[in-house]
């Protein structure tokens, strides 16, 4: 690659640049420098958006169909689009934080031992009928038929397959253990009212991790060591996180937790113990509790998002699969077996939820598309002379910040006002706004320089804008 761009920027064409070619428009296409590379511009984003209207209709045209403020937000600056009901297109910002939720989930689980591997969506039947769940799954279940007649479903969750791909290893020992297996994967689910956007589809990404143990108390190490990774993932991202007793449900098991995001739409009610520190789900307890079991204070209740849930599952899978390892003595036992799970879009949306003002959105830092947008002067101001200004601060952060390479974006809208673009950095929600103003023309030039989630503003030299940057948190 570093050769193709030595060859680039050889040639003579390229070295006048494009200013030189005819109907050049600078505010339309990716800035050609054979000395700084390619910037990204705002006006090449595919995002489509409806930032001037008062109201965003959904893919029926019912306003009311907008059941949150997560879900208004995000289709109506061009994160989502509605494909079918429970089903989004995840455009282009929503892909970015994506991908960097996935890497601190990366790091979270290696942390601790975890291997990623990447199973089939598509799951034969009799895996499924094994365990009793393609008949308890009920209608939830999207199955299907091959044309060959052979029954298979949209994996929601992977117990059965994972156990099958484990037990296919037929000499694991005991020195081998414990085994971290987790993906990130699209899951399916035939949700009977999907609502709230991501929050509840019908498609949606999960990471999934299964481990197998050699003993009961080795599998519930593991199990407090997920838990922990969980909460440190949370804490990373600025979540308020709950950790709730919870119900084991089709999943099975004899233990579980829920991890919950109070806020006022979510679908989840727990009680928490403001004494002791007790949480569990509403439907664990019994309707006319009130006080907490472990120190009998009163209970208060809240409403919350679950955006991860944890199972020990014990040998229920292991023993039904005959996903065996051979102990110190040499006897096959079934490993023990725990499930963690965590709503990769849930997370997301949750957060916006929670975050967001009810007119911009607000991103944990680690996940916003991008950290920074630089916003020039207005085309025809008087201000127009620090244009240029802009774009070498551009250059300037990128090469004095390393970390900042791929995350500054260059809003060239320049047709319209300084303030039309930053009301519109704000709905989008980068943590760092830069506008070349008034003060720009002063020597040396002073940039204004928003911090979103703190309201602070502040007027800083090149110099000051790249000190200041230093200090952001990338993943």
């Amino acid at each position: 690659m570093e050769g193709l761009l030595s060859r680039c920027r050889a040639l003579p064409t390229l070295a006048t640049c494009s200013h030189q070619l005819s109907g050049y428009v600078p505010h339309r296409c990716y800035h050609c420098d054979p000395e700084r590379g390619k910037r990204l511009v705002l006006s090449r984003m595919f995002q489509p958006q409806n930032l001037r209207e008062d109201q965003v209709l959904s893919l029926e045209g019912r306003s009311d169909d907008l059941t949150c403020k997560s879900q208004r937000l995000m289709q109506q600056v061009g994160l989502i689009y509605p494909a079918s009901p429970g089903c989004y297109h995840l455009l282009p910002y929503t892909v970015r934080a994506m991908e960097k939720l996935q890497r601190v989930i990366d790091q979270e689980m290696q942390a601790i031992g975890g291997q990623k591997v990447n199973m089939p969506s598509l799951s034969p039947a009799e895996l499924w009928r094994a365990t009793n769940r393609w008949d308890l799954m009920g209608k939830e279940l999207l199955r299907l038929r091959d044309r060959h007649g052979k029954e298979y479903c949209l994996g929601p969750t992977h117990e059965e397959a994972v156990t099958a791909l484990v037990a296919s290893q037929k000499t694991l020992s005991y020195r081998q253990l414990p085994f971290l297996l987790y993906q990130v994967t699209r899951k399916f689910r035939d949700e009977p009212r999907p609502r709230f956007g991501l929050l509840r589809g019908r498609e949606f990404y999960m990471k999934d991790m299964y481990t197998f143990d050699s003993s009961p108390e080795a599998a519930r190490q593991t199990y407090g060591l997920v838990c922990g990774a969980y909460s440190s993932l949370f804490r990373r991202l600025g979540l308020r996180c709950i950790r709730v007793q919870a119900d084991v449900g089709s999943i099975g098991g004899t233990t579980s937790h829920e991890f919950q995001l109070p806020a006022d739409i979510g679908e989840d009610r727990f009680a928490v113990c403001p004494s002791c520190g007790f949480s569990a789900n509403m439907e664990t307890l019994r309707l006319s509790q009130t006080d907490c079991p472990a120190c009998q204070s009163p209970l208060t209740e809240a409403r919350g998002i679950e955006v991860g849930h944890t199972f020990y599952l014990g040998t229920k899978y292991s023993s039904i699969f005959n996903a065996q390892f051979t102990d110190a003595q040499g006897r096959p036992c079934p490993a023990e077996m725990g499930c963690y799970g965590l709503g990769v879009t849930r997370i997301l949306a949750a957060a916006i939820e929670v975050l967001s003002t009810e007119d911009c959105i607000r991103w944990p830092g680690l996940l916003a598309p991008y950290q920074v947008c630089l916003i020039p002067p207005k085309k025809g101001s008087k201000e127009e002379v620090a244009t240029e200004l802009t774009g070498h601060l551009y250059d300037l952060i990128t090469e004095a910040v390393p970390q900042l390479r791929g995350e500054v974006l260059l809003d060239d809208r320049t047709h319209r006002t300084i303030g039309n673009r930053l009301k519109d950095a704000n709905k989008f929600g980068y943590p760092f706004v830069i506008i070349a103003g008034k003060r720009a023309l002063e020597d040396p030039a002073h940039f204004e320089v928003w911090s979103q989630n703190t309201g602070e503003v502040v007027f800083l030299t090149r110099e000051g804008v790249t000190e200041f940057l230093s200090q952001v948190q990338v993943v």
